[in-house]
């Protein structure tokens, strides 16, 4: 069976930045916002930018990091809450500026899970054969769905891009990915936009105690079925929301700060965009190694979720001839 990896990662910003001194109008400091979510600064589209533009950068950045031309992606897949339009999605236009040779492209919306649902749709279509570099670009501008006025949320999110390729990987790359997705849609009002106001409204208590318990319930639960522990894992990546969310989470499985990583700080709550970002991070500061395990983590409105476990760089490039021929064992799903 085809064994599927992470082989480039990128990702992008706006320029425009935003530090928490721009929201004392609220009623709120600078410390009340770092103490309550770990957050300093966030970035936001300007007026006349495009989301399409933001995840053009992060697409071409993974794709130079894979060593990969973009006539070689032939299938792109994008996870996004605020694209440019309400149709077209971002993918088709995305795979046009690219250079891509009309690839399948498309838009998915899972929340801040989106991602892992987008990656887990990505590795799907390599092990089964059906593509040989597939794209994945979570792309995010909650500015576009911020109550400014709210000083419960206004402070959290900034906007985003984050890219990975999809690939093949060569022999003796070992088990295949994991994940575990879900959902429970009779939580949906707790956290939801909705088309009379299009801003984001959120139970933020609630949300914080499902979260948690998700992300580490399904966590040890993709690694279970593959019999592996945490141990196995070279780097644990949890979605971005809130640096108490992220350090419930490792505390509950055990993850010592050496293991994983954390890009709130600068960035805000990006969305599904957060864990390609985190993981563009990791790579810039050299905490990723080829062959590394990867597990990663998210929860988002809906309620979705989603863990994976995932090679990065798994083994070297491998001729398409050896590639028809592995036969790496896969983890159970």
């Amino acid at each position: 069976m085809t064994t599927a990896t992470i082989t480039g990662v990128g990702a992008a910003l706006p320029a425009t930045v935003l530090g928490n001194d721009h929201f004392t109008p609220l009623g709120t400091s600078h410390e009340w916002i770092v103490k309550r979510t770990g957050i300093h600064t966030r970035h936001w589209l300007g007026p006349g930018e495009s989301l399409a533009g933001l995840a053009e950068q992060a697409c071409r950045e993974a794709l130079a990091d894979a060593g990969r031309d973009a006539r070689e992606v032939d299938h792109v897949v994008v996870s996004t809450v605020t694209p440019d339009r309400i149709t077209p999605g971002i993918a088709p236009g995305l795979a046009t500026r690219l250079g891509a040779p009309h690839p399948p492209a498309l838009d998915l919306n899972a929340a801040c899970a989106g991602f892992l649902y987008a990656l887990d749709h990505a590795c799907a279509q390599i092990e089964s054969g059906r593509a040989r570099c597939v794209l994945v670009c979570a792309a995010e501008a909650l500015s576009r769905i911020t109550d400014t006025t709210d000083r419960s949320t206004a402070v959290l999110f900034g906007d985003a891009a984050g890219a990975v390729v999809v690939t093949p990987a060569g022999p003796g790359a070992g088990e295949r990915p994991a994940f575990r997705l879900g959902s429970d849609g009779r939580h949906e009002d707790l956290l939801y936009a909705d088309p009379t106001d299009r801003l984001l409204r959120m139970s933020g208590r609630e949300v914080y105690e499902f979260a948690v318990g998700t992300m580490v319930e399904q966590t040890r639960a993709v690694l279970s079925g593959c019999g592996l522990t945490l141990a196995d894992v070279g780097l644990f990546i949890g979605h971005q929301a809130n640096a108490r969310i992220l350090r419930a989470v490792a505390a509950e499985l055990g993850v010592p700060p050496s293991r994983t990583e954390i890009s709130i700080e600068n960035v805000g709550n990006t969305s599904s965009a957060s864990i390609p970002f985190a993981l563009r991070q990791a790579r810039n500061r050299g905490r990723l190694r080829p062959g590394d395990r990867i597990a990663m983590a998210a929860f988002g409105a809906g309620f979705v979720w989603g863990a994976g476990v995932i090679r990065w760089r798994a083994a070297p490039r491998a001729h398409p001839e050896h590639l028809l021929h592995e036969q790496e064992e896969p983890c159970h799903r």
